[in-house]
């Protein structure tokens, strides 16, 4: 007997389990409705990108194009990660606002308070790790939240905000611009290792075979430019690598930029541009990799930092050291008196909880168990460090 398939109107019906989705759905219906000002802030990276895009568009899509006032992505070599003080005190003139927040938000205790204060209306969707305490949002859609009884919980960001648009347009959503969402959603799904089960499944299955039609200028392009015969796996590497090596400029991410490219033309250049800075972006990597495998020691992590190792090349080399070293590393890039780093862990070892057991030590942590970061006082990083080697050691004992 033939397995019949969900109609989409079905399965967006089925998001609707997602705690609090339907209400930001309603919530940014009415804003719309209201003429309210709108606010989209991302992460800056191509997760973060593809969440505020998709709902960008989406609310074009109610023939309002004036309502989304300002697109924020923060900086990561200059601003803390997530939501900041910083970027807050940029955008208060726009409040009041409805601002969303997209890829991030969920470890901002301070920062969405200060936000509320400034007259924004908080809703926050966020794919992360929830921690202790949740920010002081009118609305967090997070399938790990407690309470939430959808099923699948390993949505890349952009997932979630599939979901999202699917309850906000309904029977709106074109099949074209369904296919065109769900492009942007697989790629962010494999930039982020996501889980390939279940609803990553569906996002990755038709959106890798939209992605070869696709009529987007910034993705279109890597065709032209690497082959039509060229895999949809292959392509997305490539893009996946062009949106995570460009900068920010005037709080828009040049992946942004790529990917809302409106011509062809445009879209070359600056594919071109950013492949460029992808093969600088990988020999710095490998660089910075090559330094901090010669100062491993016999610890139980590796716990590594220098002033002159970008913020961005962290995850990445971390990555690379795991691969061969097969325990937790940390490692750290300092200035001004704080250090910011980048965590990634072997499966089964939950990075965000190790944090979580020294989190007095810290001012930011959260992420993925296998994938996350933290900010951290100059002052207290050997605490830090003691208090990781410590509860990791005392884990391995316990195995």
């Amino acid at each position: 007997m033939k397995s019949i398939k969900k109609p989409a109107f079905a399965k967006a019906m089925a998001g609707e389990q997602i705690k609090n989705l339907k209400k930001a759905a309603e919530k940014i219906k009415r804003a719309i409705k209201n003429k309210e000002k709108i606010i989209l802030y991302g992460d800056a990276d191509l997760d973060g990108m593809a969440s505020v895009i998709i709902l960008k568009e989406a609310i074009k899509n109610f023939d309002v194009y004036h309502q989304v006032v300002h697109i924020y992505f923060p900086d990561r070599e200059t601003e803390d990660y997530g939501l900041n003080e910083d970027a807050l005190i940029y955008l208060k003139k726009y409040a009041p606002a409805l601002l969303v927040i997209l890829d991030c938000g969920i470890g901002n205790l301070k920062e969405a308070k200060m936000a509320n204060k400034l007259g924004f209306e908080v809703i926050i969707i966020d794919h992360h790790v929830p921690l202790k305490k949740l920010p002081q949002a009118s609305i967090i859609v997070n399938p790990k939240q407690k309470g939430d009884k959808y099923p699948f919980k390993e949505f890349a960001n952009a997932g979630l905000v599939f979901r999202l648009i699917e309850v906000l347009l309904k029977r709106k959503l074109s099949a074209s611009l369904r296919n065109n969402f769900l492009e942007l959603t697989a790629l962010a799904t494999i930039a982020d290792m996501m889980v390939q089960t279940e609803d990553n499944l569906e996002f990755l299955g038709e959106g890798l075979v939209s992605l070869k039609e696709t009529v987007r200028p910034g993705l279109r392009v890597f065709w032209q430019l690497f082959g039509e015969d060229s895999s949809s796996q292959a392509i997305a590497q490539k893009i996946i690598s062009a949106c995570h090596a460009g900068g920010t400029r005037n709080h828009l991410n040049e992946g942004y930029l790529l990917l809302t490219a409106t011509s062809l033309k445009e879209a070359e250049s600056a594919a071109k541009d950013l492949l460029e800075k992808a093969a600088l972006r990988q020999a710095k990597i490998k660089e910075v990799t090559g330094e901090i495998e010669q100062r491993l020691g016999e610890e139980v992590i590796i716990f590594e930092g220098d002033e002159f190792w970008p913020v961005l090349m962290l995850g990445p080399a971390a990555s690379r050291i795991i691969q061969s070293q097969k325990k937790p590393v940390f490692l750290y890039n300092y200035k001004n008196g704080y250090c910011q780093g980048a965590v990634r862990t072997p499966p089964g070892i939950d990075g965000v909880k190790a944090m979580a057991h020294c989190s007095k030590l810290l001012e930011l942590y959260g992420g993925h168990p296998q994938a996350a970061g933290f900010k951290v006082k100059e002052k207290n990083l050997h605490k830090f460090k003691n208090c990781l080697i410590k509860y990791f050691a005392h884990a391995k004992k316990s195995k």
